[in-house]
């Protein structure tokens, strides 16, 4: 069955990294697209960045452009966030999603404080 496996949440001072990962198993990781979301206390769920699949062209949302960097290893079936600069209004649980089969699957999510 399809999973998708988060990691690398944490605690970061404003302006600081971090790097996300996502592990995928149960489906053809290499052609399917992904994405990253995001959801804040109080607020919707709202998609950060998408990458497609052999080509790994990517997407983002404007409020993380140049900032945060999808990217995948297909060898590993894996996808990155690396987000860079972070500010306390990128504090968020951040979930990967794939489309696969006519579903959407979704990771539990890690957690991403920014935080002095």
């Amino acid at each position: 069955q399809v999973q998708l496996v988060e990691s690398g949440g944490g605690l970061v001072q404003p302006g600081g990294s971090l790097r996300l990962s996502c592990a995928a198993s149960g489906f053809t990781f290499s052609r399917t697209p992904m994405n990253w979301y995001r959801q804040a206390p109080g607020k919707e769920r709202e998609l950060v960045a998408f990458i497609s699949g052999i080509l790994a062209l990517a997407k983002y949302a404007d409020f993380v452009k140049n900032r945060f960097t999808i990217s995948r290893d297909n060898a590993k079936n894996t996808v990155y966030l690396q987000m860079n600069s972070l500010q306390p209004e990128d504090a968020a649980v951040y979930y990967c999603n794939a489309h696969v089969g006519g579903m959407d699957y979704w990771g539990q999510g890690t957690q991403v404080t920014v935080s002095s």
